[in-house]
């Protein structure tokens, strides 16, 4: 039996990440942010309460990167998330380099993503950002058939709300649509 646990938000675990910024003083930030999602096969959303520093760059430069979190720095990265850029120079945190799109890519993140944003809302005290992702950086031992990142080897980092707990992910279950044709053959 199913208890009704009221209008809470259970749609988590997500990826954890770090998104980086560049102000427009040339200062590098980054900002924990685990929430984040897919809006289609190239686009994907990052949600940020407005009173995080990193909204004035975002909404001023329209770019960011978003750097997957492993268990290398998930430390570091949590750091990222409890203290403000407003009062903390957060950019000698975090070793790294500017990509071809000039975002701050994380040295030890094992998949990042630089993107710029297309279209903004605000709701419940946070800017949604919709990003249009224009680089995709993948450590090659990283990399599975075809140039496709390997999220075995990867081991991204999830971030689980209601708890507030970091959490590693498994291997493999089975293959998509495979188990569904297999099921089907049942039926």
């Amino acid at each position: 039996m199913k208890k009704n646990i009221g209008q809470k938000l259970a749609l988590y675990p997500t990826p954890a990440t770090v998104v980086g910024t560049v102000g427009e003083d040339g200062q590098v930030n980054w900002l924990l942010v685990a929430h984040v999602g897919i809006v289609s096969h190239s686009k994907l959303l990052l949600s940020i309460h407005s009173a995080h520093y990193s909204v004035k760059s975002i909404d001023a430069t329209k770019r960011l990167s978003v750097n997957i979190i492993d268990e290398a720095f998930v430390s570091a990265a949590d750091y990222t998330g409890g203290v403000s850029g407003s009062n903390t120079d957060k950019s000698k945190v975090l070793p790294y380099h500017l990509g071809d799109a000039g975002m701050p890519v994380v040295d030890q993140s094992p998949l990042v993503m630089e993107c710029e944003v297309i279209d903004t809302y605000e709701i419940d005290g946070f800017h949604n950002y919709i990003c249009t992702i224009l680089n995709t950086y993948v450590e090659e031992d990283m990399l599975g058939d075809n140039d496709k990142p390997d999220y075995e080897k990867l081991k991204p980092v999830l971030f689980e709300m209601p708890t507030y707990k970091y959490l590693r992910t498994g291997g493999v279950i089975g293959d998509c649509v495979k188990m569904g044709k297999a099921y089907g053959e049942t039926l």
